[in-house]
């Protein structure tokens, strides 16, 4: 029996733990999307307690916690915080086979030095031990980034935001983690919402341009673009249900957007054609400014009405669409590709029977201003467990080149997660370590090290052109 979770935790073979041990755990992390505060960095925020910097907005807890039955008054509601980290260890103390089991106990290890199991009987003594722990100034934010050893954070960002945390950590010389700005301008692309012509009205101020027609509201954004790059900005993100392709002149688009401006509710089809324009012309300036994009898609979000009601988006009622038309991503991506406009492109579909629809399709639009142009995202939110990473990264070395991968990032709330690069970085060095002692790849150390050390971290820098050092 091996034992729990040790050095070798997830490693199985001899090469693996060469592979992790030598060269990817001595990587740097690059976290290119996450959903953390800067404002918490830029005034390098201190905890109180461990639930605070734990269970706060984390809706991979949640989820699980009301799985175990567990009472919303101990999950958002109005219980004291030792209350309910005590209700989620009793939960986690059963969590077999869930990564939250796994990710829980690499963040006590990693940063508060415990290696014990934590479960309903040594929730007292965790409580005491990370509560100490924090209140020591090597765990305000920006320590625990640095020990971390993250070289870049890029958060996530609307085009009304002033980024004025971003500058202020800019212009700290004594941090020199790189915090830049990632934009995502789904509110003005949300033509549904019932919000959407108050934030037109709010991006109307921002930028300094009265928005009365779509091609002013281009005008607007290619100016809040055009801000976001002189503080850094060179990634776009894209929440959408799926990548559609709705095509329509200009004419149909600006008498749609008339219509939702004038207060009307748009049916369906009128809806996909606006969205459908404004990806287009997003994807054409984020090749214009050089800016990767990335597309987060097969979501179907907010389920549980009742509950959304009362707590609002974000906090775990959302699930896995199985709608993403292969053909319309494809006819998406050939449109941009037709005038020469197609930036590098992440695709990452939340849904993991699409990994071989987007490992077909992402080899179709591949060229050679980039290693593996457009890519495959890391297996996403649902899927970033140990099954989930296997299949995504075993779909692209039999479709792509996983060699070229841009690798691992957070997509998280908390300043603990950084531990899931090193629950990455072991199961693909597993897999690859795999795949030679099976007499797959050639047991080559200098070519396994490079593509290693190039997934962990090299390849990131590489594609987004950060302006780092590779490792």
């Amino acid at each position: 029996m091996k034992p729990f979770m040790d050095k070798d935790f997830l490693l199985s073979t001899e090469t693996a733990k060469t592979l992790y041990h030598e060269y990817a755990a001595k990587a740097p992390i690059l976290d290119y999307h996450c959903h953390i505060n800067p404002a918490e960095i830029a005034n390098d925020r201190k905890f109180e307690n461990i639930t605070q910097v734990w269970l706060g907005g984390d809706h991979y807890k949640w989820r699980f916690m009301r799985s175990c039955g567990i009472d919303e008054h101990y999950i958002t509601g109005n219980a004291s915080d030792k209350e309910k980290f005590m209700k989620w260890a009793e939960v986690l103390g059963k969590a077999i086979g869930n990564p939250l089991y796994h990710w829980s106990h690499l963040e006590l290890q990693r940063y508060f030095g415990y290696y014990g199991t934590l479960n309903k009987n040594t929730a007292e003594e965790v409580w005491n031990l990370c509560n100490a722990k924090l209140a020591e100034p090597s765990m305000s934010v920006r320590n625990i980034i640095k020990s971390s050893n993250v070289t870049l954070i890029c958060t996530t960002d609307d085009p009304v935001d002033s980024l004025e945390w971003h500058e202020k950590i800019a212009s700290d010389e004594t941090f020199d983690v790189q915090v830049l700005p990632a934009w995502r301008p789904d509110k003005a692309m949300n033509i549904e919402k019932a919000d959407f012509i108050d934030y037109i009205e709010q991006l109307s101020s921002v930028s300094g341009t009265a928005i009365t027609s779509f091609s002013s509201l281009k005008d607007a954004l290619i100016k809040r673009m055009d801000f976001f790059a002189s503080r850094g900005c060179s990634v776009s993100d894209h929440g959408l249900e799926f990548v559609m392709y709705y095509p329509a002149d200009e004419a149909t688009v600006e008498k749609i957007f008339a219509k939702r401006l004038s207060g009307e509710t748009l049916n369906k089809e009128e809806s996909l054609i606006y969205k459908t324009a404004f990806m287009i012309f997003m994807g054409k300036e984020c090749n214009r400014h050089n800016w990767v994009m990335q597309l987060h898609y097969g979501c179907k979000r907010d389920n549980n009405k009742f509950m959304y009601q009362k707590l609002g988006p974000d906090t775990g009622y959302d699930c896995i669409s199985n709608y993403a038309p292969a053909d319309q991503l494809a006819d998406y991506l050939n449109a941009l590709i037709e005038t020469n406009e197609l930036p590098r492109t992440i695709l990452y579909s939340l849904n993991p029977g699409d990994n071989e629809v987007i490992g077909t399709i992402l080899g179709c639009f591949q060229d050679s201003t980039a290693v593996a142009k457009i890519q495959q995202g890391s297996a996403w939110w649902f899927n970033d467990h140990k099954i989930g990473m296997q299949n995504q990264m075993l779909s692209l070395a039999s479709l792509g080149n996983l060699s070229g991968f841009v690798g691992m990032l957070t997509d998280s709330r908390s300043f603990l997660s950084y531990t899931r690069h090193e629950y990455f970085r072991r199961i693909m060095c597993d897999l690859i370590g795999k795949l030679v002692e099976n007499g797959e790849f050639p047991a080559d150390m200098e070519v396994l090290s490079e593509i290693v050390t190039n997934i962990s971290y090299n390849n990131a820098v590489r594609y987004f052109k950060f302006n780092l050092e590779e490792a």
